[in-house]
């Protein structure tokens, strides 16, 4: 891709969202999601690969109805109450369309079908875009019609997808495929408190960002697509393969990291709310997802040592063309490392 269209797509994803983040009338919200659709579009499809074809297809069909439904929602709000203001949805059915075209936006269960296969197509690098950048402008409508959604369409979209999320990353090697599912678990830990506290979602919203762009920053200067080759990272840089394996049990929530502030926070939440059952099922879903972060971070530390390496063994040849980058790029990812002691106040 050349650098004029490559400029002409990060400034067509950046005035798509911030036009959705900063519009109150319907078409103009619409108008952003659209810019964001047919900006990433050409991004996905730049291999000219049969497999990123379809991804680019795909993504493009599952985007293009979620804004159809998005449309048909506040079409219909607005010749029930006469307003196009995206904080007046006072139709249930309107309400119920946006509920479910904001979830295929987001790739929450049972709509998320099309985001591991849509990763998998794509590049680590517009896997990134597509798992952080693309999620704030549905958020951004999430928080401005929070109080006229269904919560309890919100919680069961919320456990199906932290349960799904945490079940089906457990069966992949591939790891864009993982850092799907893990996208989909905690799309289900912000949805369950968005009807509760916006506060503690924005938090979560926040740290969910700085991690996967630090995971995925970790696989891109590593190279690694599948679980193999995270195993030989070490032999590139050691810094990275630590920082890698922190990044992933602060992705599973493991004290006392990081990632592990936003489940404490939100399980304290819904118990004081008296929704013992949904915090159970919760908390036992995320059991889940921290299994295989800890079998993919076990892998990524199993070969620490040259004498432990179940592969290819690339520590006897020399790395001169990649070892340059990888330590001044390096710092960056440690820079954003989520390590830190959770502080509560």
């Amino acid at each position: 891709m050349s650098p004029t269209i490559y400029s002409i797509v990060i400034s067509s994803l950046t005035t798509g969202t911030i036009i959705t983040m900063t519009s109150h009338h319907w078409l103009l919200a619409w108008i952003g999601l659209e810019m964001n659709t047919l900006a990433i579009v050409p991004t996905i499809s730049t291999k000219h690969h049969p497999r990123s074809t379809e991804a680019a297809m795909k993504y493009f069909l599952t985007q293009a109805a979620a804004s159809a439904m998005i449309l048909f929602s506040s079409t219909t709000n607005a010749w029930a109450t006469g307003t196009w203001d995206i904080t007046q949805m006072t139709t249930p059915m309107s309400n119920t369309i946006l509920t479910i075209a904001l979830a295929m936006k987001l790739g929450l269960v049972p709509l998320h079908f099309w985001l591991p296969e849509v990763l998998q197509g794509a590049t680590l690098l517009t896997a990134m875009i597509i798992t952080t950048w693309q999620k704030l402008a549905p958020m951004a409508l999430i928080y401005m019609t929070i109080n006229n959604l269904s919560p309890m369409i919100l919680f069961s979209m919320a456990l199906l997808s932290s349960m799904v999320g945490g079940w089906s990353g457990m069966n992949q090697t591939q790891t864009r495929k993982i850092m799907a599912y893990s996208s989909i678990a905690h799309l289900g830990w912000m949805m369950v408190i968005a009807s509760i506290a916006t506060n503690i979602l924005t938090m979560t919203l926040l740290i969910y960002l700085t991690m996967t762009t630090t995971m995925f920053s970790s696989l891109i200067l590593s190279k690694s697509k599948t679980i193999q080759d995270t195993m030989t990272t070490w032999t590139t840089s050691p810094t990275l393969t630590i920082t890698m394996m922190m990044v992933l049990l602060s992705l599973g929530g493991l004290p006392p990291l990081t990632g592990f502030l936003p489940k404490w926070l939100i399980l304290e939440e819904l118990t004081t709310q008296n929704l013992t059952p949904l915090t159970t099922m919760m908390a036992l879903s995320s059991l889940l997802s921290l299994f295989f972060y800890l079998r993919l971070s076990y892998s990524t530390t199993l070969t620490l040592s040259p004498n432990t390496t179940q592969t290819k063994h690339k520590w006897r040849f020399k790395t001169t063309k990649t070892t340059l980058p990888l330590s001044l790029i390096t710092p960056i990812s440690l820079f954003l490392m989520p390590i830190m002691p959770t502080i509560t106040t």
